[in-house]
């Protein structure tokens, strides 16, 4: 069970991942051996799952997003959530209610790898059926 302390080291390996526990530590005002203790267990319980990188906005790699939406069978939802995890492109799964159970956003380099992944989110079983929206571009980005 996370607490306070445990969502503070996490937000501060959000913002940086790469800094030493010290320096977290300094900005959560425990001892360094105390957030190392605390990474470490978070690391086997799970929580935290590994680590990645975040590529900056470069006009040397331009990416086409699109939205999708998935119709599944609710039974199925975690072992569809499994299985979209395997998908780098997949950026952002999110529950929602309505006409359909999960939204996607996902990314890639050329439209053509979108739509084959788009077919390939359609064989998984449980996904009944999907829907596709392409991404013109971004109004607002608070990220």
């Amino acid at each position: 069970m996370k607490d306070a302390l445990d969502r503070k080291i996490i937000a501060a390996l959000q913002a940086n991942a790469r800094q030493s526990t010290a320096k977290i530590a300094a900005q959560v005002g425990v001892a360094r051996t105390t957030v190392h203790e605390r990474i470490a267990r978070m690391e086997r319980e799970g929580t935290i799952k590994g680590y990645t990188v975040v590529l900056g906005d470069s006009d040397a790699l331009p990416m086409v997003q699109v939205i999708v939406m998935l119709a599944v069978t609710q039974q199925d939802t975690p072992k569809i959530i499994r299985r979209l995890e395997d998908y780098p492109e997949i950026k952002l799964c999110l529950s929602v209610n309505g006409e359909f159970d999960l939204m996607l956003s996902v990314e890639a380099p050329r439209i053509e790898d979108l739509d084959v992944l788009v077919d390939e989110l359609g064989l998984i079983p449980g996904v009944n059926r999907t829907k596709t929206h392409v991404v013109f571009g971004r109004r607002i980005d608070r990220d």
